[in-house]
């Protein structure tokens, strides 16, 4: 019989690059569900994994709220189908937003050149030199 690796939460916390707290509250919002023995936190393969998909939502600028999501509709029917259908929903999604937010920042650079060429033209017209 093979014997299950658990990590450490220090383990964990070394390996990802986030705090103790990182991975207690993930816990607390129930993302994902170490073992416990006594105050110890043990977490599992499928645990790691799940914080490496977390970290990774997080990256692309999901929140807690849609990976909880993205998480629940795999352990539900329609399981995997429905949560690959969900997460390229998502994907498209915040695709989207972050063009919306590229053509904003575009713009506002725009908006800040041209200001800024009327201002070089108003000191050129009283005769300031910059």
């Amino acid at each position: 019989m093979p014997v299950s690796k658990y990590y450490s939460i220090t383990e964990l916390t070394r390996e990802f690059g986030v705090s103790t707290r990182t991975l207690r509250f993930y816990e607390d919002e129930g993302l994902i569900h170490p073992e416990r023995r006594g105050r110890t936190r043990l977490f599992r393969p499928a645990d790691r994994r799940l914080i490496q998909e977390i970290l990774r939502g997080r990256r692309i600028g999901f929140t807690i709220a849609e990976i909880r999501e993205i998480i629940q509709v795999y352990k539900e029917p329609p399981g995997e189908l429905g949560q690959l259908k969900l997460l390229m929903k998502r994907v498209d999604e915040k695709r989207e937003d972050l063009r919306r937010k590229r053509k904003d920042i575009d713009d506002t650079l725009a908006e800040l050149d041209n200001i800024e060429e009327a201002c070089l033209g108003r000191l050129a017209d009283i005769g300031v030199g910059t």
